[in-house]
């Protein structure tokens, strides 16, 4: 699917009730290109600073996020807008400089309802040592994931019970058996062997019949 520019207008029914008006006043003071995209279901959004064929800051977000990730990961991508201005290539993508930008951007957005109090809770949590990706921080991922529209029997491996059975993408089928310190051990049906699966996993709950 061919990304499409985003009227500013339109991006307002993407993001949670009340945070177009504080998001609206950035694409005022900066130029910025978004677009939408529903092809990359691993990346969450993109920033590519302005170059001489393409004179504007270029923002690209999943589509396909709930409202409140779109929201965070917009934010966070204006954040990287927000470092270029200031530093332009002299600093490292997700160094300390684009962490305070990011602070800078997000904290205005707590406090006022926009996120349910689950996702507040874990991104004051987060706000601290913000990562390169919000799947990177368990306690975030998982109060986002609550609110992302799921096929039957989708869930995180976190969230599988004991002795439970699950299939990957590929169809493998394994057995939930113990939760480690930062992982889950777990046996894999066709073979027996035991893997190690992290928490924040999305598997798809299932039935095993014995041969």
């Amino acid at each position: 699917m061919k990304k499409k520019e985003t009227s500013l207008t339109f991006l307002e029914q993407f993001l949670p009730p009340g945070a177009f008006e504080e998001v609206a006043p950035f694409f005022k003071t900066h130029t910025i290109h978004l677009t939408l995209t529903h092809e990359r279901k691993s990346v969450l959004g993109d920033y590519r600073n302005p170059v001489p064929s393409e004179p504007y800051h270029r923002i690209s977000i999943n589509a396909t996020l709930n409202p409140y990730s779109f929201l965070i990961t917009l934010l966070h991508e204006l954040a990287h807008l927000l470092t270029f201005v200031h530093f332009a290539h002299s600093v490292s993508p997700h160094g300390k400089e684009w962490k305070t930008q990011f602070r800078h951007v997000l904290i205005p957005f707590i406090g006022k309802k926009l996120f349910p109090a689950d996702v507040e809770k874990a991104l004051l949590a987060y706000i601290h040592d913000p990562a390169a990706s919000t799947c990177t921080d368990p306690r975030l991922f998982k109060a986002l994931y609550r609110y992302d529209k799921k096929e039957e029997g989708e869930k995180l491996v976190d969230d599988i019970e004991p002795n439970k059975y699950f299939m990957t993408d590929d169809g493998t089928v394994y057995q939930k058996l113990e939760k480690m310190r930062t992982r889950t051990r777990c046996r894999n049906m066709a073979n027996g062997k035991m893997y190690l699966f992290q928490g924040i996993v999305e598997v798809k709950e299932t039935t095993y019949r014995k041969r």
